[in-house]
């Protein structure tokens, strides 16, 4: 393994949405960066999300408008500059007057329609559930609803895009390496830390940084008091949220948001074309490692969906459940839904403190790029002299379609593969966009692509991620890089990690 550079401007502590948007944004403005992530990327809070790119309909009630006004103008950033992995999606609001009354409805909606830009997304406007297509899969007796536009996303390959973007801009990124310790020193040049390392396939080593960032996630405050002399007085809510995955329970593109009496609302979203995803929940925890939905979680989200729904769910309906813990700033809030999801900013050095260090708590995905904005101007004065703000108008990797968006894509590569099954096809337009043509090559037919592994998963595919996004183990390719373990038997799952274990060797070999 080459040898690390002895200085970076910028040494950020996890790979999550947050760290991977910081590294992005800073080796666009010319920043030396090293990202160290103690798992795989995106292998904590940014792959268990509800998926979604949004405004936070409900934060209205909490009068986070500030947040809301942000996140709605970065909806339509993150459709611009991701349109293979973020689409629109219709949600339906069935109306319930025994819990909120429509006249709180449309006023919430008319604000939501109008606190931030709405370039690309219909407004909001009501419809008889019974008489319309809108109504499908509901039980009958829902008469009114509301319909309002959001978009939904591959929440880990939007985290995997902007870490290959930020190395690609000159960024290094490193996966299972751990942060052992950092301390602060002062140089010449002024402070500076001193970090050591431990790589899982190397032995120690020790990288010197201007800047440290703290985009740990749930290990945000570990992290910050293992670099501080003194323990942080900022406290950390651990959340989990858990959602179930079950066959489709209607035949519409739109989502449902389902209210409850506890003020609560629960999302049921058409998943990977065959599937249902409900969820979430928000459950106070301590334990915030092996996150797992438990029984009470399940009889919740069930309960609540068949509330509503004309068929009835049932636990052996579920066929895939996960759970993610929200490192949310502890705010006071004793309701675990109330507690704020806007990020919050703690910079401890800097000046006669020594090396600056800027730890972040909560955040959304929706807002990782302007959090990422906000991070850097937070830090400028620490740094060397920056580029401009980029990001903005600047597409993600694969995310140069041509004109007419993903259909013409399709049909483009249609056109270039005909012997290809089309279902292979758009599994890859999703996941790579354009750059599904290096994976596909000058392939004549299946047969060019190796070993099928079933759900549209072929070895062509698996070595591109190995060789390219650094999946080093089977739960990379499997749930992170692509879902192709949805659905798939245990014997694909095992012919999929014998495959991985060999392409990494192979890899380690060139």
């Amino acid at each position: 393994m080459p040898s690390l550079p002895p200085q970076y401007d910028l040494l950020v502590v996890g790979a999550g949405i947050n760290g991977a948007g910081i590294a992005r944004d800073a080796a666009g403005r010319g920043l030396a960066v090293l990202v160290v992530e103690q798992g795989d990327i995106a292998a904590a809070t940014s792959q268990w999300s509800t998926k979604l790119i949004h405004g936070g309909l409900r934060y209205l009630e909490q009068f986070e408008f500030r947040l809301v006004r942000e996140s709605l103008a970065e909806r339509e950033v993150v459709l611009r500059q991701a349109p293979h992995l973020v689409e629109p999606l219709a949600f339906v609001l069935p109306h319930e007057p025994h819990l909120r009354p429509a006249w709180m409805l449309r006023a919430g909606l008319f604000l939501y329609d109008h606190l931030g830009r709405r370039e690309t997304l219909p407004a909001s406007f009501g419809v008889d559930l019974e008489r319309t297509q809108w109504g499908a899969g509901l039980k009958p007796g829902f008469s009114k609803g509301f319909v309002y536009s959001d978009a939904k996303v591959d929440d880990a390959r939007l985290v995997v895009l902007n870490a290959i973007d930020a190395r690609e801009r000159g960024a290094d990124i490193r996966v299972r390496t751990r942060l052992v310790s950092a301390r602060r020193e002062r140089g010449a040049a002024g402070p500076f830390w001193r970090a050591a390392l431990a790589l899982a396939s190397a032995g120690p080593l020790e990288v010197t940084a201007k800047v440290l960032v703290n985009a740990a996630g749930p290990w945000v405050k570990r992290v910050r008091d293992a670099i501080s002399d003194s323990p942080s007085r900022e406290g950390v809510r651990h959340v989990k949220g858990s959602h179930i995955v079950v066959p489709r329970v209607h035949a519409g593109d739109h989502a449902y948001i389902l209210q409850n009496a506890d003020k609560r609302i629960v999302f049921v979203i058409p998943y990977q074309d065959r599937y249902t995803l409900i969820g979430t929940t928000d459950v106070p925890v301590d334990d915030f490692e092996q996150p797992a939905i438990t029984r009470d979680e399940v009889d919740y989200l069930l309960q609540l969906a068949n509330d509503y729904l004309a068929r009835p769910l049932v636990p052996a309906d579920i066929v895939w459940s996960y759970s993610g813990v929200r490192p949310l700033y502890d705010d006071g809030a004793s309701d675990p839904s109330a507690i704020t999801r806007d990020y919050v900013f703690k910079v401890d050095g800097g000046d006669d403190g020594g090396a600056a260090a800027l730890s972040i708590y909560g955040g959304k995905i929706t807002t990782y790029r302007k959090l990422a904005e906000h991070a850097l101007a937070e830090l400028a004065a620490f740094l060397p002299p920056l580029r401009p703000a980029w990001t903005e108008s600047a597409v993600l990797p694969g995310g140069d379609l041509p004109r007419g968006g993903m259909p013409a894509f399709l049909a483009e590569l249609a056109r270039r593969y005909p012997a290809l099954p089309a279902e292979l096809l758009r599994g890859l337009a999703r996941r790579h966009g354009t750059r599904a043509l290096a994976i596909l090559g000058d392939a004549a037919g299946p047969a060019d692509l190796g070993e099928d592994f079933g759900n549209g998963l072929t070895a062509a595919e698996i070595d591109y991620l190995v060789r390219e996004e650094w999946a080093r183990a089977p739960d990379d390719v499997l749930w992170r890089r692509t879902k192709c373990g949805l659905g798939m038997p245990v014997a694909g799952r095992a012919r999929v990690a014998a495959y991985v274990e060999g392409a990494v060797a192979r890899l380690a070999r060139a």
